[in-house]
């Protein structure tokens, strides 16, 4: 996720609203509110168990392999918490499930986004041979032996240390969830992964911009173990899924999932829920406890609502954690909400905490089950995403729905096309301006409409048809207009045309 390669980038994430100042007590919040804002292995580590290179029997080409052809992340990490240290090591399984052949892998590496931060001290195929990688930006070229074919299965196995930065905030810049602050550290795409490759096109590999997301995850399993050293301070640990405590480590899995984020607090207080059978916890500061509650409270109601209009919620847990930055940010199994959106929390429905907690659990379904190429049609999350928020104001607090759309959308008045990417060539607060306008606020608009043409016995059963017909892929556009195109018989080409700009309408 975000970082820097100099001063004057960052890396690219959500902002879902401008934010910090003070909201009166008991009064709902106004944009007016919250103004904008722009290698060898070190002794330390236990060996990883050996994982094997069989080639298996070449599948058919599908977006979703099994789970024997899933990529398969082993990761054992030390984190010096005062330290600012993460020591790892790590194992990566990758079948090639594309019909071409394969002379290269690539590794996506975030923390090399800040100098420094990433040193590489071992990196070699399973049996053995050095690998020699070529360093492009934020990525590893790794030339393969001999060329991977269609079902063929190999392994990577790398050790590295993760010396974590602690950004300095800059109103000129976005902010940044990677790295340390006083009260937190935050490990959000902190291992090199693989990217999704799709065929006949190469790696799905974006460049960062100064605001939204340009990573592309697909489906893989995970196996975690973290041991922390701080010196007998007690560390709480909010992690994408639950863990079991093996001597000094924590110990994860966390299957068919996009990623594997953390966070490490020793000022973090907890409480849990029960939403069904999904076991919601919210990470708070202990100034917070009103908001904490709050947040717990509204992913815990929207976990219910959404598993019933979109389809069952994944996994067994789902982590709530206040953060040190000023956005929300979405991971599988885990979500950052601001402490702004804390600090700013009088106790009513019409604020931002609860908006936009509703927001992000909704990414576990947009962006985590269905997933997407966020660079180039983020609209497919991000829209869909803030009008579940719509969605769980008229379930929960219908009251409140005006509030919602006279303060969240309809106050930034939305235009612009909806299928905006993140490469806006002008300045960086105007650039961002129009991109949360087009995708996120006339996203919502284009969502509202197209559901008032087609009527909600139409549109509710699209919305959850096109989560299960797409769980676990990577889709596009055409994925959902091919879909609403067999739901309703109405004609709504001149919604299309009103939203989507003629360009991206004439690829689908």
């Amino acid at each position: 996720m975000p970082g820097l390669k100099t001063a004057s980038r960052i890396l690219s994430w959500v902002l879902l609203l401008a934010l910090v100042a003070c909201a009166s007590p008991g009064s709902v919040q106004t944009p007016a509110d919250l103004p904008f804002v722009t290698a060898t292995h070190n002794a330390d580590v236990p060996p990883l168990p050996a994982a094997t290179a069989t080639p298996t029997p070449a599948p058919t080409r599908t977006p979703t392999p099994p789970p024997e052809q899933r990529t398969h992340y082993t990761l054992s990490a030390v984190l010096d918490y005062w330290g600012h240290l993460l020591t790892v090591e790590q194992q990566i399984e990758y079948t090639n499930n594309s019909p071409d052949e394969l002379t290269e892998l690539v590794l996506m590496v975030e923390p090399l986004y800040f100098s420094g931060v990433f040193n590489l001290t071992s990196l070699s195929w399973l049996d053995g041979q050095a690998i020699t990688p070529t360093v492009e930006g934020q990525t590893l070229h790794l030339p393969l032996p001999a060329p991977l074919q269609p079902g063929e299965r190999i392994g990577i196995s790398l050790a590295y240390q993760l010396r974590l930065p602690s950004p300095v905030p800059d109103p000129a810049i976005r902010p940044i969830p990677f790295g340390y602050t006083d009260r937190q550290t935050n490990l959000v795409d902190w291992y090199p992964f693989i990217p999704p490759y799709l065929p006949g096109q190469g790696w799905l590999v974006n460049p960062a911009s100064y605001y939204g997301e340009h990573l592309a995850y697909e489906i893989a399993d995970f196996d975690v173990r973290i041991r922390l050293e701080a010196s007998g301070t007690p560390l709480t640990i909010a992690a994408s899924s639950v863990a079991t405590q093996k001597d000094e480590w924590y110990v994860y899995q966390h299957k068919a999932a996009r990623n594997f984020a953390w966070s490490v607090s020793h000022q973090y207080e907890m409480q849990t829920v029960q939403a069904g059978d999904v076991t919601v916890t919210s990470y708070f500061f202990p100034i917070h406890l009103k908001g904490g509650e709050a947040a717990l409270q509204t992913t815990a109601q929207a976990v219910e609502l959404y598993s019933r209009l979109f389809g069952p919620y994944p996994h067994r847990t789902l982590s709530v954690v206040e953060a040190d930055f000023l956005d929300g940010m979405e991971y599988d199994g885990l979500y950052f909400l601001s402490n702004g959106f804390y600090n700013l929390y009088t106790g009513t429905p019409g604020e931002y905490l609860i908006a936009i907690a509703a927001h992000e659990t909704a990414h576990q379904w947009f962006y985590g089950l269905v997933g997407n190429d966020q660079a180039n049609e983020p609209w497919l999350d991000e829209a869909l995403c803030t009008y579940s928020e719509r969605l769980y104001y008229e379930n929960f607090h219908p009251e409140t729905l005006d509030w919602w759309w006279a303060y969240r959308i309809n106050y930034y008045n939305p235009q612009g096309w909806v299928d905006t990417n993140i490469y806006n060539p002008q300045g960086v607060a105007q650039a961002y301006s129009a991109y949360r306008s087009a995708v996120y606020f006339n996203g919502a608009e284009f969502l509202e409409e197209l559901r008032q043409t087609i009527g909600d016995s139409t549109f509710l059963p699209f919305v959850k048809e096109y989560v299960r017909t797409n769980t676990q892929k990577l889709v596009t556009g055409q994925s959902f207009f091919s879909l609403l195109a067999q739901a309703t018989s109405i004609d709504v080409t001149p919604i299309l045309e009103k939203y989507f700009s003629p360009l991206y309408r004439s690829n689908y």
